[in-house]
């Protein structure tokens, strides 16, 4: 398998993962700027490899299965940092559970699309418009609370909450919609399966 400039730029966004984490974590003047600088990196080579992608007609199906894996690897150990590093009280689990509902979401979509394609239905829930909002909020509030998570003031990064908590409820409805176009080709799935396959009475 050849791989192209696209998914060599994927590839390149996995690896910066771990780079992020040991930023985050060393004890110097200026890692929150440093951390938030590589997930700002990461994001652009996100919107690079898409674009060359597109421009450059190099899609691959191993690039199609990565550049999604790489998103949701990128902001769920993003999301696990900020978690572990927040202070505690109320606006910790409140982070905490935004969080989970998001990485939650991620997943469950993830599963959804996966069982789509299985039963060839796969553009029902392609990305739309609402799922494209809350990904770019989610990236805003991500970026902020990183730079701003040891400040000595926490101004900024309580906009970077509130912003998160704003792209949970989108990510929360995102998910319905994706679910509410998923379910009639999922309901006829078993209407299909269930006349093939009839239960004999005894």
């Amino acid at each position: 398998m050849r791989i192209n400039l696209p998914t060599w730029l994927t590839l390149f966004r996995v690896l910066l993962l771990p780079v992020m984490v040991v930023v985050f974590y060393l004890p110097f003047r200026g890692s929150n700027l440093a951390a938030a600088l590589v997930f700002v990196l990461a994001g652009l080579t996100d919107w690079l490899d898409g674009y060359l992608a597109r421009r450059l007609d190099m899609t691959s199906a191993f690039g199609a299965f990565l550049d999604p894996v790489a998103d949701k690897l990128m902001v769920a150990v993003t999301l696990f940092l900020l978690v572990q590093s927040h202070p505690g009280g109320w606006q910790g689990i409140l982070l905490a559970v935004t969080a989970s509902v998001i990485v939650g979401r991620e997943i469950s979509v993830s599963a959804l699309r996966e069982w789509m394609a299985e039963i060839g239905a796969r553009s029902k829930v392609k990305v739309a418009f609402l799922g494209k909002l809350k990904t770019a909020m989610q990236m805003v509030a991500l970026v902020v609370l990183l730079l701003q998570h040891d400040a000595e003031t926490l101004r900024l990064y309580h906009i970077g909450e509130a912003l998160l908590v704003v792209a949970g409820i989108l990510t929360i409805w995102s998910g319905v919609d994706y679910l509410r176009a998923a379910w009639p080709a999922l309901r006829d799935h078993d209407v299909k399966k269930a006349e093939k396959n009839p239960v004999q009475s005894s």
